[in-house]
């Protein structure tokens, strides 16, 4: 077999709609993932809240992270981009309910949290997206907030965009969650620092921390309890104070490598300077249940890097609670189909209500590249070969983590001579514009003819 060139783009006139990607090559080499996007949200929104300037360094370019900066200054918070840093002017003095709709795009995160923060502005907050946000539920969000007080309307009985919120005068609540969530423990966290009294969220299943954690470093009256599973999350109203963000890089965005690096032959990829919280990286331990040679190197405060290398992998049982926003779930999958065996995804219907139905659109996925994959009930099924996956065609549904892992799974193809045909592409923008400038480099080096 020939030698080719890295993975091309397909010449379509429409913005990067629809890509190619070629396997026959091995994946070799050290990466830096954009920052973490759940980081770089936060880390905007409490800089617009707290009193002063703060400064973000990393923050994730991604246009998801775009359209928060974008809302926040409507709000009327100072955000100034360059150097490579960003400064934010805030404060609640600053703060206002803007006149205009605030278009938060694809973004799901933007939209609950800042739906928090609205909740404690006077006047009414209009929050609105693209075609597949409009799509998303907002009732999770909607209703503690209107147990503190404020005003919520969206379309229907599950509240969807666009929302308004009319704020002010709330009071603290005392709110379990139904779903393992950290944009309704968010949501429910940023609203409690307007509130009066003690606002109280009570997880079942412990989510992602950083908004408690950051939450803390600017100052706010919050206390944290872990409780068995989960953890109890209680705060008062406060008032924050600028300071100093470092946002890491996105584990979530590391999976795709860290799964490229276990099923591409011949390959060994580095992600480095990644976030290693608990809750964020609970794929390693599920890639390791599977037979991946993975190795994780701490470089201190919850930042390490994490290597993986071609490995023989095995069908497991993945429950949710291992992986509580789900967003590993696509990824995980590819490497499921080339396993052997079969894996099961427990309980993972909140699938369906991410940026697309990923529950289906993951089963399609695997289906496309020649493993067997199945939705029973709540449940994802993906029955590997154990052997080369092949070339197809999938329809990512403007979902950029359903773009991303048919990518890694068409890098894992043994051939160049056929290739994969990705639409919906141009959604990898939100997330990770670099996606495919990443695969490019990792792949020209490796060896064709495998």
């Amino acid at each position: 077999m020939s030698r080719r060139s890295a993975p091309h783009p397909v010449g379509t006139g429409e913005g990067g709609r629809i890509r190619q990607v070629a396997g026959g090559r091995s994946l070799v080499g050290t990466i830096e993932v954009p920052g973490d996007k759940s980081i770089s949200h936060r880390a905007l929104l409490l800089a617009a809240l707290a009193e002063g300037t703060s400064t973000i360094a990393g923050l994730s370019g991604g246009d998801d992270v775009a359209r928060t900066s974008a809302a926040v200054t409507a709000l009327g918070a100072v955000v100034d981009h360059r150097g490579g840093k960003v400064t934010v002017q805030g404060g609640r003095s600053l703060l206002r309910a803007p006149l205009e709709q605030v278009d938060l795009g694809n973004s799901g995160t933007g939209m609950r949290l800042l739906a928090g923060i609205a909740a404690t502005l006077p006047g009414t907050t209009t929050l609105t997206g693209d075609d597949s946000l409009r799509g998303r539920p907002m009732d999770r969000v909607a209703e503690p907030l209107r147990q503190m007080g404020a005003r919520v309307a969206g379309r229907g009985h599950r509240c969807l965009p666009p929302i308004a919120v009319t704020g002010g005068g709330l009071h603290g609540i005392e709110y379990t969650p139904p779903m393992a969530s950290a944009q309704v423990k968010s949501a429910v966290l940023l609203a409690g620092i307007g509130a009066d009294g003690e606002t109280v969220v009570r997880e079942p299943v412990a989510t992602r921390a950083h908004t408690e954690e950051m939450l803390a470093g600017a100052g706010a009256d919050i206390t944290v309890e872990e409780a068995g599973a989960g953890r109890v999350v209680r705060v008062r109203r406060s008032t924050l104070r600028a300071g100093a963000f470092t946002v890491p890089g996105d584990p979530s965005q590391a999976a795709f490598w860290v799964v490229g690096g276990a099923i591409v032959p011949g390959s060994r990829v580095t992600v480095s300077g990644i976030q290693l919280g608990a809750e964020r990286v609970g794929f390693l331990d599920v890639l390791r249940r599977m037979g991946a040679a993975i190795e994780v190197e701490e470089a201190g405060g919850g930042i390490g890097s994490v290597t993986s290398r071609t490995s023989r992998l095995v069908g497991t049982v993945v429950e949710s609670a291992e992986i509580p926003s789900l967003d590993e779930v696509p990824i995980l999958a590819v490497a499921a189909a080339r396993a052997e065996g079969r894996t099961t995804f427990r309980d993972v219907g909140e699938l369906r209500v991410k940026e697309s139905d990923r529950l289906a659109g993951t089963a399609e996925l695997v289906e496309a590249f020649g493993a067997r994959g199945a939705v029973e009930g709540d449940d994802l099924v993906v029955s590997g070969a154990g052997g080369p996956l092949h070339p197809g065609r999938v329809d990512a549904r403007g979902d950029h983590r359903m773009a991303m892992a048919a990518a890694i799974a068409a890098a894992a193809c043994p051939t160049d001579t056929d290739v994969t045909v990705i639409t919906g592409w141009e959604s990898v923008a939100t997330s990770y514009p670099g996606f495919i400038a990443d695969l490019n480099r990792l792949g020209s080096t490796g060896e064709g003819g495998r």
